[in-house]
């Protein structure tokens, strides 16, 4: 699904305003209790909705990291002049070594960390970026234009059993092996080159799919994360952003789909609760086991019905909200989903 954003600018904002504001933006700063004073990472700049909300809250002496892997996004963070701002074009897998060569420490750096996961609306609605089916274009699909290997590259040489693999684990499509089927037929008559000509060939082999949606929804969904390595991002940034964060910061994230929620929420659950994992006969003293290292806070939070209503991207959005613990601290009973 979308890094979907709502067409509307914050009114306070003291900042060069995008059209856009990030899904869930009020809970998400709320979630972060923004200090004035305090250090902020956005790992996910996007069009800029999370930064400028931060950069509002904060006075002089406050500090802002924001990365984004998009060279677009890089581009339209350049309007904003702010000597407590830092824009760097990475990955969040990067998240470490970025914070490090942006004059912040390596450990214990941030009061709070963001991420705003998926794809963006400016990535989907733009045609040539590849992304949508509903925009015929190229078959690119990074969301890093200037490293990696195209949907294009990657259909044009994936056997059978890859292309099936990524349609079904990623995509969860049911028709994963027909799908694959008829690429593969197909490249061996034509390349597959535009996003248009994928989308007629998943039409012809899936004739019934969810109402409301498009029978290519899935398969591009499951293309595009491949592309991007999206959940491998994901295992690799999570546990860097613990590491960066202050004892008593907060990790803020919103993810658009399953695959990233469930990634999201196992991470917290094990920080908050690693002795879980430990089975219970094993001769381990209490003293022994691992201690928490975060606290879930709350439980999920999704878009109201009038946030939906204004931007039916923002639907399937969910935040998650955790606090680093301090030393040995055992984290106090919160609620949270089960």
């Amino acid at each position: 699904m979308n890094r979907a954003t709502l067409a509307t600018p914050p009114k306070s904002s003291t900042h060069p305003v995008s059209s856009h504001i990030s899904v869930l933006c009020p809970e998400a700063m709320r979630a972060l209790a923004i200090k004035k004073q305090g250090a902020y990472l956005d790992a996910t700049f996007g069009r800029g909705g999370y930064s400028r909300q931060i950069l509002d809250r904060l006075d002089k002496k406050g500090r802002l990291l924001a990365f984004d892997r998009d060279p677009a996004a890089i581009s339209a963070g350049q309007i904003i002049q702010d000597i407590r701002f830092t824009l760097t074009h990475r990955p969040f897998s990067e998240l470490r070594q970025g914070a490090v060569e942006a004059g912040f420490t390596p450990a214990d750096a941030f009061d709070g960390i963001v991420f705003d996961l998926g794809i963006s609306s400016p990535q989907v609605d733009d045609g040539s970026r590849g992304f949508s089916f509903r925009h015929d274009g190229p078959l690119d699909m990074r969301m890093d234009t200037t490293r990696g290997e195209t949907a294009g590259e990657w259909l044009a040489r994936a056997n059978l059993g890859e292309i099936t693999e990524v349609l079904k684990n990623y995509g969860n499509e049911r028709f994963a092996r027909r799908i694959a089927e008829k690429i593969v037929a197909t490249r061996a008559e034509r390349p597959l080159v535009g996003t248009g000509q994928l989308a007629t060939l998943v039409h012809s082999v899936v004739r019934g799919h969810e109402p409301g949606q498009d029978p290519a929804t899935r398969t591009f969904q499951g293309i595009r994360i491949h592309v991007n390595q999206e959940l491998q991002e994901i295992r690799l940034a999570l546990p860097q952003a613990l590491e960066l964060l202050k004892p008593g910061g907060r990790l803020a994230v919103v993810a658009f789909h399953s695959l990233e929620d469930r990634l999201v929420k196992h991470f917290m659950r094990e920080a908050a609760n690693p002795a879980a994992n430990i089975p219970r006969h094993l001769p381990i003293h209490a003293r022994d086991l691992p201690k928490p290292r975060l606290r879930v806070l709350g439980k999920p939070v999704r878009p109201s019905p009038d946030e939906v209503s204004a931007n039916p991207r923002a639907r399937s959005a969910t935040l998650r909200v955790a606090e680093k613990l301090a030393g040995n601290n055992v984290p106090k009973t919160d609620a949270g989903e089960r």
